[in-house]
Order: C-alpha cells, then sequence, then structure tokens
C-alpha cells in the first residue's frame, strides 16, 4: 500500500524517521545514560526496548493503544503504554548499547504497522548485530510478516519473536482492534503469523502478549494461557493502562486484587503445570476458585515469582527484559515487579490478592 504523503506541517521540517532514528523507552533512556533520572528502587536493568518511528505513525488503530493513528496528536509525542519514547539516532543508541554491553541482558525492536517497518527492522537488527552480542527480540506487527520475512529475521540474528495478540477472543480482538475505525487487523492472520514463528524459531522462543482488562473473561484468558503453554509458548501479561485521548480512555483498569490472582494463575498454569481443570469460575467467567491447599499456594506466593514482569531472558537464562512502568505509573503500586518482589512488597501482595477467597481443596468442574 503506498504511503500517504507527510503533511504540510512536517513539509519543511526535518524528516527524522527509522531506520536512522528510533525512539526508546525512557526506562531504556535513563540507563543507557541518554536522558537524566532514576528509578524508584535500585534495580539492575538490563534489557533496552526500542521503536520503530515514522512521522506518520502506525497504519493500525486499535482502541486501547497510545500510538492509535486517530489518537491526538503528533507520532512523535505520543506515548506508548503510557511511557514517554524519546527518538533518538539509532546509531547514537547502539554506540551507547556497545559501550554498555557486558551489562545489558536483551535488545528488543517494536515494530508497528507501515510499509517499511519490515525493512527498517532487518536493517537496524544487522546494525545491532554487527556491534554486540546481546540476544535480539522483535516486537513484530504480523500484518507485515510472513513465513519468509520471518526466517529472514531469524538469519540476521533475532532469536525471539513477540506477537501482541492482546486481546484473548476473536470478539474481543475485532471490538479493540479491527472494530475500531479502519482498524484494519485480522484475528485470523495474527494467529497464522503466530503458528509460523513457533515453527521458525522453535520452543519457547516465541512470545503471545495478552492484556488484561479489555473486557475478557478469567475463563477465556486462562483458556489461552494454557493452551500457549501446550504450545512451548511464552505468555506475556500486561495490565490495561487506558491512554488518555484513546477510544477505551474511559475504560476502568482491572482490580489489583483480579490482576494479582490472574499473575499467579498465570504461574501455576507455566510453571506448575496446572491445566484449566484447576480452576473453576462464576458463570460470568470470573474466578471461582483454585484447586489447591492455602499452605501450597501460599508458598508460591512467597517466592515473589508469580508478580515479576514477564519478559524475554537474558542470555545466562535469567530474566531480561523487565519493562518497568509497562503497567503502572511510577507514582503507582507497582504491578508488575522488574526485581523480585522483597519480604515487605509480598506482604502487600498478600493483601492485595485476597487468596483465601479463591482457594479451593477439590476443584469443581467449570462452569
Amino acid at each position: 500500500m503506498p504511503e500517504k504523503p507527510l503533511s504540510s506541517a512536517l513539509a519543511g521540517a526535518p524528516v527524522r524517521t527509522s531506520p536512522d532514528y528510533v525512539r526508546i523507552s525512557m526506562a531504556s533512556a535513563i540507563a543507557l545514560r541518554m536522558r537524566s533520572g532514576r528509578f524508584s528502587r535500585d534495580f539492575h536493568f538490563g534489557g533496552i526496548n526500542i521503536l520503530l518511528n515514522y512521522p506518520e505513525g502506525c497504519r493500525s488503530n486499535c482502541g486501547y493503544c497510545g500510538l492509535a493513528r486517530e489518537r491526538p496528536g503528533s507520532y512523535e509525542d505520543k506515548s506508548f503504554i503510557r511511557v514517554e519514547w524519546p527518538l533518538v539516532a539509532t546509531d547514537d543508541v547502539i554506540e551507547r548499547m556497545a559501550q554498555l554491553a557486558p551489562g545489558l541482558d536483551r535488545v528488543c525492536i517494536s515494530m508497528v504497522t507501515h510499509g517499511h517497518a519490515y525493512s527498517d527492522t532487518c536493517e537496524i537488527a544487522g546494525r545491532i548485530a554487527q556491534r554486540i552480542s546481546t540476544p535480539l527480540s522483535v516486537l513484530i506487527a504480523p500484518p507485515m510478516l510472513d513465513q519468509r520475512r520471518l526466517e529472514n529475521l531469524k538469519s540476521i540474528g533475532v532469536d525471539m519473536i513477540g506477537v501482541g495478540l492482546d486481546a484473548v477472543s476473536k470478539d474481543l480482538f475485532v471490538r479493540t482492534r479491527t472494530g475500531t475505525h479502519a482498524g484494519g487487523l485480522s484475528w485470523e492472520n495474527y494467529w497464522e503469523v503466530i503458528d509460523s514463528a513457533r515453527e521458525i524459531f522453535g520452543a519457547w522462543k516465541l512470545s503471545v502478549h495478552l492484556l488484561v482488562g479489555l473486557g475478557e473473561t478469567d475463563h477465556d484468558l486462562f483458556k489461552v494461557l494454557v493452551a500457549l503453554s501446550k504450545r512451548q509458548i511464552s505468555a506475556y501479561l500486561f495490565c490495561f493502562n487506558p491512554e488518555p485521548d484513546s477510544a477505551l480512555a474511559g475504560q476502568p483498569r482491572c482490580s489489583l486484587e483480579r490482576w494479582r490472582r490472574v499473575q499467579l494463575a498465570r504461574y501455576l498454569i507455566v510453571e506448575e503445570g496446572y491445566g484449566l481443570e484447576r480452576f473453576s469460575f462464576h458463570r460470568d467467567g470470573r474466578l471461582a476458585g483454585i484447586g489447591a491447599s492455602l499452605c501450597a499456594l501460599d508458598q508460591v506466593v512467597g517466592n515473589g515469582a508469580p508478580f515479576v514482569a514477564n519478559g524475554c531472558p537474558a542470555a545466562s537464562g535469567g530474566l531480561g527484559c523487565t519493562r518497568p512502568y509497562g503497567s503502572y505509573r511510577p507514582a503507582e503500586p507497582f504491578r508488575d515487579y522488574p526485581f523480585v518482589p522483597s519480604p515487605s512488597d509480598i506482604d502487600e501482595i498478600r493483601e492485595e490478592l485476597g487468596l483465601a477467597g479463591v482457594v479451593e481443596q477439590v476443584p469443581r468442574e467449570v462452569v
């Protein structure tokens, strides 16, 4: 599809576009010392997040996304998951990463739906691979990819692929991503690309991102989590955080109680092998019970792991991408912890979770 011409407001301005310019998350900018600032807690931050940049912006129009085409404002000024993404020269970012490479764990390039996104991603990935050996992920835009292009991404050094499915059912996908004005995305296309990426990259080398709070039921969410785990596909959870002026700006976030229970359920499914039969649900799809003892579940809660951010691993096998502030604002309680929660954090999590309210000794049948 031919690109639209630049607006007259941009016509006389320098075009700072990918592959020569990219946006990086504010956390990445602080870690690379390209912006001043500090995190509220001291922790190792080694996951650098890069976002492609085009004056025309993203062609998709997802109802919850800060980069949505019809969200007011210029693309460079738009936030993404409510976080500022400064625009910087690609070579400057790569040079800074090369200087700090021993301390980096993972680099991720995020595509947008744009005609040049695939070729520019390949160009940027190639530049990075020439300078550093840090593991490289790409969060892809499925409309821009096919099997041949996925194979080429792997050949140039990309070791993991992410797919932002976000919605856990076709109906929800259509309402939030395709049913929006000229959204133009396809549920079927996303799953075709997921299937191809799983075949090409292998077990646990593909992640599917799911957004909690768009209107899904716990039953539908857990069903997808179980299906992905059985296929050895990682499921990364994000908590919906409404972007101002987006189509879903007025939709409330899910409660901390529900979020903590969903985080725990994901851990039980992925790490402990729980199937859907280990959970029971109310008739409206809300979680009613978990088939395990309070003592056993409290031990899982006590290790803190279920509440750490889901992200691609470092070369050492530990967490590489910690994406701080991906699901919450700096002044808010942690939703994803970019580090293992402390004992005092665990105490707060226990209060937020209300675990006793969903424990059952013998699991009931799913309604």
